[in-house]
C-alpha cells in the first residue's frame, strides 16, 4: 500500500555548489583540466591515508570517484590515526576489507554539496553511499550549529576544495558506521530522549544494547524516537515537571513502547492495521491520516520523519511519546 508523508528533516541536498580551481598554462594560456576528486588528494600530503584506503577497498572507489559527481568528506591522516588507534587496529591493512570499505563510501555524498548549501539548511540528514546488511542507504546527520560537523564527531577544517568531478571538504575524523544510537546522541531534537535513556537509575542499559551490531541479537532495531516537544508534552500529560519525576519503573517501560527488536521497519514496510510489538507491547499502524502509531491508549503519535537509517537499524521519528497500557 503506497502513502504519503512529509520527510521534514531530510534536505533535499541536490543544489550544485563548488569552488572550482584552475590554473593558466604559461605558455599557451590554455586552462589545465580541473584535478578529480581522487588527483585532489594524492596531492594532498595530509590525505595520504585516505587515498592508502581507496586502494585497498574491496570496490573500484579511485575509479568511482574519478568520474561522476561526488561529494566527499575526506578525513585527514590524524583522523585514519586515531581511527585505528580507538578501534584496535594495528594499521590499514589490518582493517576488514568489507568494513573499510563500507567506511570510505559512508563519506560519499552524490552530487555536489557546498558548505553554504549545508549552512543555508542548518542541520539535517541526507544519504552516503554506505549500506546496511540489507543493502539499505545509510543516513548521514549534518549540523551547522557550531561549524559544519557530521554525526556529532566530525568537524569540516577545509571546506569547498572544488574537484572536476565534485567537491571535497576536508574533515577532523573519520565518520564511523552510525548506529541508532549515533543519530539519537547527535540529533539535539533528542537530546531529552537521550536524557532518559541514560538516566542512571535505569534498571536496563539502552545505549549498549541499541549500539549491538547487526547480524548480533537482538539487533537490528527500529526505534520510534520521540522528539523535544513530545517529551514536554509527556510531563504535562502525567502532572510532573521534569524527567526525574517519572518513575523509574513507568519511564522504563515507556521507552520499552519505543523499540522493536530483531527488524529494520523502514516507511515502505508499514502498513495499514499493521501490529507492531515493541519491547513493551503492541502498537498499531494507522496510514488513514499520514503514518501513525496508536498506543494501546488509543494515543495517536505522528511519524513526522522516517527512514533515519543506521547501520545496525533505522528510526522514525515521533511527535507524541508512546504509553504502555494505563
Amino acid at each position: 500500500m503506497k502513502f504519503i508523508f512529509n520527510l521534514k528533516k531530510f534536505i533535499p541536498l541536490l543544489f550544485l555548489s563548488a569552488l572550482v580551481l584552475s590554473c593558466n598554462n604559461d605558455d599557451d594560456n590554455t586552462p589545465d583540466p580541473d584535478p578529480t576528486i581522487v588527483e585532489l588528494a594524492q596531492a594532498n600530503p595530509d590525505l595520504s591515508t585516505l587515498v592508502d584506503a581507496l586502494l585497498l577497498a574491496n570496490e573500484d572507489l579511485v575509479g568511482l570517484l574519478s568520474g561522476g559527481q561526488f561529494t566527499v568528506l575526506a578525513p585527514t591522516n590524524a583522523a585514519f590515526d586515531a581511527f585505528l588507534q580507538d578501534n584496535g587496529f594495528a594499521n590499514l591493512e589490518a582493517v576488514p576489507v568489507d568494513l573499510l570499505t563500507n567506511v570510505l563510501k559512508n563519506h560519499v555524498l552524490n552530487g555536489q554539496v557546498g558548505s553554504g548549501v549545508l549552512l543555508n539548511a542548518g542541520a539535517g540528514y541526507t544519504n552516503t553511499n554506505a549500506t546496511n546488511a540489507d543493502g539499505d542507504i545509510l543516513s548521514l546527520y549534518y549540523n551547522t550549529s557550531s561549524g559544519v560537523q557530521f554525526n556529532g564527531g566530525a568537524t569540516v577544517t577545509t571546506p569547498d576544495v572544488g574537484a572536476s568531478n565534485g567537491v571535497v571538504h576536508v574533515v577532523d575524523a573519520v565518520i564511523g558506521l552510525p548506529t541508532v544510537v549515533t543519530f539519537v546522541t547527535a540529533d539535539p531534537n533528542f537530546s531529552t530522549l537521550t536524557a532518559a535513556l541514560t538516566r542512571q537509575d535505569l534498571t536496563f542499559d539502552y545505549v549498549t544494547t541499541l549500539s549491538i551490531p547487526n547480524g548480533t541479537s537482538p539487533a537490528p532495531f527500529t526505534v520510534f524516537a520521540p522528539d523535544n516537544t513530545a517529551f514536554g508534552d509527556l510531563l504535562t500529560e502525567l502532572q510532573v515537571a521534569t524527567l526525574d519525576d517519572i518513575p523509574e519503573p513507568t519511564l522504563k517501560a515507556t521507552l520499552d513502547m519505543h523499540a522493536v527488536a530483531m527488524a529494520n521497519v523502514r516507511a515502505s514496510d508499514l502498513q495499514q492495521g499493521q501490529t507492531v510489538g515493541t519491547l513493551g507491547g503492541d502498537i498499531t499502524i494507522s496510514l488513514d491520516a499520514g503514518p501513525q502509531v496508536i498506543d494501546a491508549n488509543d494515543r495517536v503519535s505522528n511519524i513526522t520523519a522516517t527512514d533515519i537509517q543506521a547501520l545496525n537499524g533505522v528510526i522514525h521519528e515521533v511527535d507524541k511519546v508512546i504509553l504502555p497500557p494505563l
